[in-house]
């Protein structure tokens, strides 16, 4: 009991000499530590306390003791006596380590065979309710001694540019530009890459690009811009401002400005009034900031063409219901023509539909097909015609006609035909007979079993050709 008030008398007299905050602080917990050993010791002597509960407590006073003289010798002995800050090499954070690991060499001692019987159990408990805390606390400790920064320092953590504002057992507290706190996990800390932008000195690098016309030579731009900062006072003079050529750009020629400075929360300020500073100083001297220059190719649209080409026109050339059509009839004919790909399995026409117009196969094949039962009844290939009758009559489909593969052909409207075709009047004729040869050739296949067709079949079909296409 005498020990302890002793020590807690001793405690609040080092603690009133002292002028460093941090060492009061630590002295006061001693000195609290004391008294409550020196309170308990006291209980325990004049028998306050029972026989079960003297057992329980009282081991309690030694480690109050001990915890209490650890405390304020490394207040005592670690920290500047006499003047108001934290050494660098022993922070907040590493005093307490020390004074933990010292009472729990000391508590051992104490306890001996006590604390070893839960030790083992007591360890694997809190080493995983604490896992990332105590990850923390070891990478915390880990920066308090390599020191890769420290308060008030700028750096870069995690992709964020800031000061750091405290360092604590569990993260460290960064203040950013725009003022907000950046709260970072120690732990984080230690797997990270982090730029310290205040050490080794304070001098920090600060970049501005500019662009400035090829007419001038880049001696007399260099002079003028180092003549527009010259004045600068956020600019360090510890080294000489830098003006490069960097790049020959689309529009201009690149010049980087690099200079330095103290103060690296200004480096925004800093680019702005190097910005501005060049502006006018090259206004000044007739030198050019130009505009991005683009040269632009306007393209001219053409209407698509699907004329038919020279494979197209040898096709119609060699139609049998053409074939009476001279060299610049054909010519004409092939220029108003229009060629048309299709896929297989494509319907070209359907039986039934309206039509005016012909198709010629260039390339692939077409199935010719008829209703009831879609009967196949021919099959066309390249060279070969079909919706002639719709051409020549404007009558509707006659059968349904797909392809059977991949397909180019060359379709033949009505009034094309009429316009080119029929000032041939020696055309008419032969054209109405191969197209009646084929259409009784289909009313066959249609009408199996019924009464042949009527012997002036191509006569009636040459005055319908004339009444759809000339109108008498």
């Amino acid at each position: 009991m005498i020990t302890g008030l002793a020590l807690f008398v001793g405690a609040l007299l080092a603690r009133a000499l002292s002028a460093n905050r941090h060492v009061r602080a630590r002295l006061m917990a001693s000195a609290v530590a004391f008294a409550a050993d020196a309170a308990l010791a006291a209980a325990i002597e004049r028998g306050v306390l029972s026989a079960d509960m003297q057992q329980q407590v009282g081991v309690v006073p030694p480690l109050l003791l001990v915890f209490g003289i650890i405390n304020a010798l490394v207040a005592v002995f670690v920290n500047p006596w006499r003047v108001d800050r934290l050494p660098d090499r022993f922070p907040t954070i590493v005093q307490d380590v020390i004074v933990i690991g010292l009472f729990a060499v000391g508590a051992t001692l104490i306890l001996q065979e006590k604390i070893f019987a839960t030790t083992a159990v007591g360890a694997v408990v809190i080493g995983f309710a604490l896992q990332d805390t105590l990850g923390n606390l070891f990478a915390g400790l880990a920066i308090q001694i390599d020191k890769p920064f420290r308060v008030g320092h700028w750096v870069r953590i995690a992709d964020i540019d800031g000061q750091v504002s405290e360092i604590t057992w569990r993260a460290c507290k960064v203040r950013t530009k725009s003022g907000n706190f950046v709260i970072v996990p120690n732990s984080k800390l230690s797997d990270d890459i982090i730029i310290n932008y205040s050490e080794p000195a304070l001098d920090t690098r600060i970049e501005v690009e500019v662009g400035v016309s090829y007419e001038m030579p880049p001696n007399d731009v260099k002079a003028a811009i180092l003549t527009a900062i010259e004045d600068e006072p956020l600019i360090s003079r510890s080294r000489d401002p830098e003006v490069l050529l960097v790049d020959f750009a689309a529009s201009a020629i690149t010049y980087r400005v690099r200079v330095w400075t103290t103060d690296f929360a200004a480096d925004e300020r800093l680019r702005d009034r190097i910005r501005s500073a060049i502006y006018y100083e090259f206004r000044r001297r007739g030198i050019e900031i130009p505009f991005p220059m683009q040269v632009q190719i306007n393209r001219e649209e053409k209407p698509v063409s699907y004329s038919v080409g020279s494979a197209g026109g040898s096709t119609l050339r060699g139609v049998s219901i053409f074939s009476a059509l001279d060299d610049e009839t054909h010519a004409q004919l092939a220029n108003t023509a229009t060629s048309n790909l299709y896929d297989a399995n494509d319907v070209i026409v359907r039986q039934g539909e309206a039509g005016a117009s012909m198709f010629v196969v260039v390339r692939g094949e077409v199935v010719v097909t008829v209703d009831p039962g879609a009967r196949e009844v021919a099959r066309i290939g390249p060279g070969g015609f079909f919706g002639e009758m719709s051409l020549l009559t404007g009558t509707p489909r006659t059968a349904t006609v797909r392809t059977t593969k991949a397909s180019q052909l060359v379709e033949v409207t009505a009034d094309a035909f009429r316009r080119i075709v029929l000032a041939n009047p020696k055309a008419l004729e032969q054209v109405a007979t191969a197209v009646s040869a084929r259409q009784v050739e289909l009313d066959q296949h249609r009408a199996a079993g019924r009464e042949a067709p009527a012997a002036d079949a191509g006569k009636n079909l040459v005055d319908r050709v004339r009444r759809f296409l000339l109108g008498r």
